[in-house]
C-alpha cells in the first residue's frame, strides 16, 4: 500500500496563526506590542497541537519582521524566559 505524504505546511498560515495565539497568551509591554515569554508559547498544549514546528513558524515569522527575539534560535528550557515581541500584529501573507 502507498503511504500518503503529509499535506506540505503552509507557512504563511502559521505565522497567522502565531500572531493570534501571541494575541492570545501575551500581554502589552511597556511599548504596547503584545509579548510573550517562548517558555509560555512552548508549553501551550493548543499552540503544541497547531504548529508543527513552532521554532520553525517562529524563525519564519521573525524573517518576515512580524516578531522579534533575541538570538537565531530559541531552544525549550534554555530560552523559555526569552521575550518573543509582537511588532507587526496586521501582517498580511502575500497573494
Amino acid at each position: 500500500f502507498a503511504v500518503t505524504p503529509p499535506a506540505p505546511m503552509n507557512i504563511e498560515h502559521e505565522v497567522v496563526l502565531l500572531i493570534e495565539h501571541m494575541q492570545r497568551l501575551g500581554s502589552p509591554g511597556t511599548d504596547g506590542k503584545v509579548t510573550v515569554k517562548f517558555g509560555v508559547l512552548f508549553a501551550d498544549e493548543t499552540c503544541a497541537n497547531v504548529f508543527e514546528a513552532l521554532v520553525g513558524t517562529l524563525r519564519a515569522a521573525k524573517k518576515r519582521k512580524v516578531i522579534e527575539f533575541e538570538g537565531q534560535m530559541l531552544l525549550q528550557g534554555v530560552h523559555d524566559d526569552v521575550d518573543v515581541v509582537l511588532v507587526n500584529p496586521d501582517y498580511k501573507p502575500p497573494e
